[in-house]
């Protein structure tokens, strides 16, 4: 079995692809080589795969399978050239015999994901879907688009504040308060990356999330609802790390290379949001 079917596997345990939302979304392998790596034994993690993100991952020459939360193909493609950078993106890991694999919103509404991640850095708390899953796999029964917590005690905004930058290592984040922040936080709404289709419905003292236009962090002021925002995969990133990675060794521990080695998931040190609060 190829490293890329062992990943494969395992994922659509973490992440089972019938949770994601397919109406848009582009999940599972992208990109098959016909000829893969020789010798790999790694498994390499990212939130985006920019053409910095894949020249560190080809650079090492054990990497065999790339796991990309975004999707690096999106739109349809009715040719492969250079001078696209999408396209020059794939026909760079089908050269080198990497395989792509993309759980995005799989990952996102999974039990252990990257929401309910978010969730568990708020506090002691009750964490539930905003819209759960319809027939859900085993496992994954209280799986569902975003995540509504609220906590055991109200809690001041500083704390809620305080405790997202903890989870995230941001040493600043957005924030839109109602009545300067004074009234204590019983309820989050969350949503990784781009939440304002999923939190513009929910009623909530808090909605956390990536990234959301200026008009819908107005609307939520006006209903009395305070906004966190990080930048788009600063929601995403830390996740990789604290919970996917480990995950994804564990379930690869008794596997081996064709060669015998061990398989060995790591993270990408290059990947980053690219916007910056200066």
């Amino acid at each position: 079995m190829s490293l890329l079917s062992k990943v494969v596997r395992c994922m659509r345990t973490i992440a089972p692809l019938e949770l994601a939302d397919t109406r848009w979304d582009n999940v599972g392998v992208l990109v098959e080589p016909p000829y893969p790596q020789p010798q790999c034994n790694k498994v390499f993690l990212t939130i985006d795969l920019t053409p910095q993100v894949l020249e560190e991952a080809l650079s090492d020459p054990k990497v065999g399978t790339i796991v990309s939360y975004h999707p690096p193909i999106f739109r349809a493609m009715k040719r492969l050239v250079q001078d696209d950078v999408k396209q020059d993106i794939v026909m760079k890991a089908i050269a080198k015999g990497v395989g792509i694999y993309s759980p995005h919103t799989a990952c996102d509404n999974c039990v252990d994901g990257v929401n309910d991640w978010l969730a568990s850095g708020l506090g002691k708390g009750i964490v539930q879907p905003i819209e759960p899953a319809l027939n859900p796999p085993e496992g994954h029964e209280q799986a569902g688009t975003g995540r509504l917590f609220t906590y055991d005690e109200p809690t001041p905004l500083t704390v809620v504040i305080d405790k997202i930058k903890e989870l995230t290592g941001l040493p600043f984040i957005r924030v839109a308060k109602v009545n300067n922040g004074s009234e204590l936080i019983k309820t989050v709404a969350i949503c990784a990356g781009s939440g304002s289709s999923v939190l513009n419905p929910v009623d909530a003292d808090l909605f956390f999330t990536g990234e959301m236009g200026h008009h819908d962090v107005l609307a939520a002021l006006a209903k009395g609802t305070n906004v966190i925002l990080c930048e788009h995969t600063n929601t995403e990133r830390g996740y990789l790390s604290a919970v996917l990675r480990p995950k994804l060794q564990d379930m690869l521990v008794n596997e081996r290379s064709a060669e015998g080695d061990a398989i060995e998931v790591v993270v990408s040190k290059l990947d980053k949001d690219p916007l910056e609060i200066m």
